[in-house]
């Protein structure tokens, strides 16, 4: 009994494996693979500040591609969001000023303060969508995070819904990909 208890203790540990392997594939390769099309609105996501009040290189990444893809008249309007991290940082009033900085006009920034997570922000960006009738989002995040940020944004009832990804790859970014299965799931049941 033991035995066959082992086994089957086995096959399902090997499954979820395989199926972990499968499922973190296919989110490596949407990520990497920018949707670039025409939107009423990008949404970057918010990401660490660091003490001196600049962006971390991360979040710098993600507005560097905001900046490209704005020139590059994929959209007119960006939503930058994020909440006050332990740096005690805004972290949307500080996207907010780098990409004045880089040239945005200020008209066309919109802050959420309030995008604690991802699902946070597609519920704002929810909000902001009857204000603003927008139709179509890009969003703009690290490539190991936009298969879950398009799925908070579907369950938005966002239906075109296209991604780019920051150009940076960071070594943590193991622990990332690792994280993003169950927090995928956890959004796909919410």
């Amino acid at each position: 009994m033991n035995f066959v208890f082992i086994k089957r203790f086995l096959i399902l540990v090997a499954s979820l494996f395989i199926w972990f392997i499968i499922h973190t594939t296919f989110v490596i390769i949407d990520g990497l693979n920018d949707e670039l099309k025409p939107v009423d609105v990008a949404v970057v996501l918010g990401n660490k500040v660091e003490i001196n009040g600049q962006p971390s290189e991360r979040l710098k990444a993600r507005l560097d591609t905001s900046v490209e893809l704005y020139d590059g008249g994929y959209f007119t309007f960006i939503i930058v969001s994020g909440g006050i991290g332990k740096e005690g940082f805004d972290e949307a009033k500080v996207m907010k000023s780098y990409l004045i900085d880089k040239g945005i006009p200020e008209d066309k920034i919109i802050e959420d303060n309030n995008g604690y997570n991802s699902y946070m922000t597609a519920q704002n960006t929810s909000k902001i969508r009857d204000e603003l009738v927008i139709d179509s989002v890009m969003v703009i995040t690290q490539y190991f995070h936009v298969s879950r940020t398009k799925l908070a944004f579907r369950k938005m009832d966002i239906k075109e819904v296209y991604s780019a990804h920051a150009k940076i790859f960071e070594f943590r970014d193991i622990y990332s990909i690792i994280r993003e299965f169950p927090a995928y799931y956890k959004y796909l049941f919410k």
